[in-house]
């Protein structure tokens, strides 16, 4: 008698994943539509709204004594919304703030340096150990 019931909840998840499954992009996608959810080579870092990766701009080496990313996103954004978004953003994350653009987690420091042409915002993100 408690099989019945078990399958149909079984048979009802596995439903459910199924039709959630078409949408994990929609769900991984950033709130400008741009798909990138998180920064090219660093999955646990939010790329900020309104940003894009620059694809094939970026590297990512990993080597025992820690990892080395760089990579590159831009849009039409301010540089103090892109501090004020990862000033906000990134000590819930536990990064510690070091200095403007600066942050160091756990043996890393991440480093964010702007550069703005023709009203479009350049963002370089690197990563290396501390």
């Amino acid at each position: 008698m408690l099989r019945a019931p078990l399958h149909r909840r079984l048979l009802a998840t596995l439903l459910a994943l199924a039709l959630l499954a078409p949408a994990a992009p929609l769900l991984a996608q950033g709130s400008d539509g741009s798909g990138d959810g998180y920064v090219a080579g660093i999955p646990d870092l939010p790329l900020m709204p309104g940003l894009q990766s620059l694809p094939d701009s970026g590297l990512v080496f990993d080597k025992p004594g820690g990892r080395i990313v760089e990579a590159f996103a831009a849009g039409e954004v301010t540089a103090p919304a892109v501090h004020g978004f990862y000033d906000r953003t990134l000590p819930q994350l536990g990064w510690r703030r070091e200095a403007a653009g600066a942050y160091l987690r756990e043996g890393e420091r991440l480093r964010l340096d702007l550069s703005e042409e023709a009203g479009r915002l350049t963002v370089q993100f690197r990563l290396s150990p501390q």
